[in-house]
């Protein structure tokens, strides 16, 4: 398996640059991801966790959403 990602934002522009279709709506949110330096959410976590599961990339490193 590869390496977790070890921040937010690189996984947000891994899921975005992929191939994996996106809704509007998650696209949205992993530009929010890119831009905001801010600490995610739980929710936001799960979110990203989910989407990252889903185009079989690999998880957000702990730690990784602050």
């Amino acid at each position: 398996m590869a390496n977790p990602f070890t921040d937010h934002r690189t996984a947000a522009l891994a899921l975005l640059s992929g191939p994996s279709q996106l809704s509007r709506k998650a696209g949205q949110f992993l530009g929010q991801l890119v831009v905001d330096p801010s600490p995610m959410s739980e929710a936001q976590a799960n979110w990203l966790a989910k989407l990252l599961a889903r185009a079989e990339l690999p998880p957000l490193a702990e730690g990784g959403a602050s």
